[in-house]
């Protein structure tokens, strides 16, 4: 996939750029320097909440937060859209994950998350290439297919701000990142990274991510 980002992926070794974001909840700004010299941190980068894998990853994550928090590692997730939609969607949806909102997509930026370039040769690869993230569907589908089967099996309905987002977004792709106690990157994982299209909507298990932890801390 030809992609738009502006600066290379933040690698292992390399210093985590530094963000400041609001919360979702409302209780102010969540920063980088706020786990800096204190605790390492899980990085879960999303786009909006248009995005029915995402809403899924979130889910996910919410899982595998324990078990983070049980090796000394905390966990931030950051949602390409407003507080306001944000707050809307999680007070139906709840969740104890610490969340900030990042409409603009500066952190993508800031971390390198590619934005694949929507011409002729990546729309031939969104009707072609077929996916199955985590098993879901009894056989795999095409992108475009398996978003809006995710959709219809949350009963999700995007609103206006969605809409908006995704125009705004897409075909943004979505990261994870561990940064240590010091700020230095760990381990970085890029949707679609190792296997291309075929990875879309793909996110790291809970074991995958235990795993580079284990890594960060032999390291």
């Amino acid at each position: 996939m030809t992609s738009a980002e502006k600066r290379p992926t933040a690698s292992p070794g390399e210093p985590a750029p530094d963000f400041a974001l609001p919360a979702i909840d409302g209780t102010g700004t969540i920063s980088l320097a706020d786990y800096r010299g204190r605790s390492p941190l899980f990085l879960a980068l999303f786009v909006g909440l248009w995005c029915p894998f995402c809403r899924r990853a979130i889910a996910q994550i919410a899982t595998t937060e324990p078990a983070l928090k049980a090796t000394g590692v905390e966990t931030l997730c950051v949602v390409a859209t407003s507080p306001e939609n944000a707050q809307l969607y999680f007070r139906f949806r709840p969740t104890r994950l610490r969340m900030a909102a990042d409409p603009g997509l500066t952190t993508h930026r800031a971390y390198g998350v590619p934005k694949p370039v929507p011409d002729p040769e990546f729309m031939q690869v969104l009707e072609t290439v077929r996916i199955n993230p985590e098993g879901m569907f009894p056989e795999p589908l095409p992108i475009a297919e398996a978003a809006q089967t995710v959709a219809k099996l949350d009963g999700y309905t995007e609103n206006q701000t969605d809409h908006a987002d995704m125009e705004r977004q897409w075909p943004q792709l979505k990261g994870q990142f561990l940064i240590d106690r010091e700020s230095i990157v760990r381990w970085a994982n890029i949707e679609g990274g190792a296997e291309g299209a075929a990875g879309i909507g793909k996110f790291p298990s809970t074991g995958e991510i235990l795993a580079a932890v284990q890594t960060m801390r032999v390291g």
